[in-house]
């Protein structure tokens, strides 16, 4: 990933309504979700939720696919990955493994103990 696609993804979970469908997507798992079923559960109007769709697909972090007349979409988790990977790529000196896993922040250390 370079710098120009990170800030496009970024920018796009920049805001509250497309971070909750795309944190939503990421549970939903690979599967994917109807847009109209994003939409109710976020209780945000369809229209608007397709602007918001649209602009994390752009970014990437996002996959779509149509299923008759539904669209459904589901989080594109190789990006994802390389989003975070990007992110912490120099962490600590480049040593990536001190900052742990992302689903246990306890493993990280503390700044002054990093090489």
């Amino acid at each position: 990933m370079n710098d120009d696609d990170a800030v496009a993804a970024l920018s796009a979970l920049a805001h509250a309504d497309r971070l909750a469908a795309f944190r939503m997507l990421v549970r939903a798992g690979p599967d994917g979700v109807p847009s109209g079923e994003i939409a109710e559960a976020l209780s945000i109007p369809p229209t608007r939720m397709s602007f918001h769709l649209a602009a994390l697909e752009r970014s990437k972090l996002l996959r779509s696919w149509r299923d008759g007349r539904r669209i459904l979409y589901a989080a594109s988790y190789d990006d994802m990955r390389r989003l975070l990977a990007f992110l912490t790529e120099d962490c600590c000196s480049g040593h990536p493994q001190i900052c742990g896993t992302f689903s246990d922040p306890a493993s990280t250390c503390a700044p002054e103990t990093c090489p």
